[in-house]
């Protein structure tokens, strides 16, 4: 039976994203962890990446890296979020990699390692300053020494951070010729080499583009580009990247002429948000069979060109489609492209049919 919203998933434009990613970054010795965290660990997504070689899965939900196992993906998988203590059982059996930043963990990792007889490789993840996981870089050095001491089955193999995601720091030379001294300094200390630096993400690609990145640097993370050709840290779309490999479509419930703003005294809506409305006169709007419970309605981005998304509640998305130079009728499929935040929405919605071009 036909359902509506669908999300078309295009394998070729997702493997021709991390070639050409994985391509451009080993002119700089850059080695490429393909993140599938937001596309729930999507199975025909991973070996997509798999078949342009990419090696190693980043993940952030054990249960992502489970139903990746299950449905025939095989590791090396890394486990991006830093572990609960909950889980670091099922992350020893499951992971090759794993990010950690506190010494408590490192601890439990090497005592699970010693009783699986299994090797994990750890890398430590230093604050440079987004402040979000990590040491804070001036207390790295020591931390991370102290961290050595406490593996033996475990290896500490490496420092990482992450820039972006939380408090929108930007990537720049000067935080990863930080990150390479603080890997410097560890070194000197521990009396042995570390192989990685994980230097950042989609949001660090720009560095390498320009040739700007400090050598040393050698792992990136990399999953926004890979499936929408954007980077939102740099407000910026990649140009050398496909920018449609996911494309949301809806159908129309409701077309009305009705005015641009509500009328009466207005509070909030029912996810607790004051809306803001522009006075447009009467506009032609078409109501939508889709929500916050299925993607993140006002980071779509409409391929109707004159379409402006409005509003939405839980089951219902408000679009202007006066400008439209076609009739909308109820019954009609409107198309989109969608943000970052959007797709991790669409992809982990029961309600959002996966379809596989």
């Amino acid at each position: 039976m036909f359902h509506l919203p669908k999300l078309y998933i295009n394998l070729s434009k997702v493997a021709s994203n991390a070639e050409k990613i994985q391509r451009m970054l080993s002119k700089y010795q850059i080695e490429l962890v393909g993140v599938t965290k937001v596309t729930l660990g999507d199975p025909f997504v991973a070996e997509a990446l798999r078949k342009v070689g990419v090696k190693i899965l980043g993940e952030s939900r054990i249960q992502n890296i489970e139903r990746l196992l299950k449905n025939g993906v095989s590791g090396p998988f890394m486990m991006l979020r830093i572990p609960q203590i909950s889980e670091l059982e099922s992350v020893v059996e499951l992971c090759d990699y794993v990010l950690v930043s506190e010494l408590e963990v490192v601890k439990k990792i090497e005592e699970l390692c010693r009783v699986k007889k299994r090797r994990v490789k750890l890398i430590y993840m230093v604050d440079l300053g987004d402040l979000r996981e990590g040491v804070w870089y001036e207390r790295a050095v020591e931390e991370i020494t102290e961290a050595e001491g406490l593996c033996d089955w475990a290896e500490l193999c490496g420092v990482g951070t992450n820039l972006g995601c939380y408090g929108g720091v930007l990537t720049n030379e000067e935080n990863m010729n930080l990150l390479l001294k603080i890997r410097n300094a560890v070194e000197e200390k521990i009396r042995r080499e570390l192989s990685i630096v994980s230097g950042g993400n989609t949001s660090a690609l720009k560095l390498a583009e320009e040739g700007k990145l400090p050598f040393g640097v050698n792992q990136f993370r990399v999953g926004e580009a890979i499936y929408l050709g954007t980077d939102v840290t740099n407000n910026r779309e990649i140009d050398w990247l496909e920018k449609d490999a996911f494309i949301l479509e809806a159908e129309v419930i409701e077309v009305k002429i009705k005015p641009s703003i509500p009328v009466g005294q207005v509070g909030f809506d029912a996810f607790g948000r004051r809306p803001n409305f522009v006075d447009r006169g009467w506009r032609k709007k078409a109501i939508l069979a889709l929500g916050e419970q299925d993607t993140v309605p006002g980071h779509l981005k409409p391929l109707q060109n004159g379409a402006i998304v409005l509003h939405a509640s839980s089951d219902h998305t408000i679009v202007d489609v006066t400008e439209l130079n076609h009739h909308v009728k109820v019954g009609d499929v409107m198309r989109f492209r969608l943000s970052y935040a959007g797709l991790l929405r669409a992809m982990t919605s029961p309600h959002v049919e996966k379809v596989y071009v």
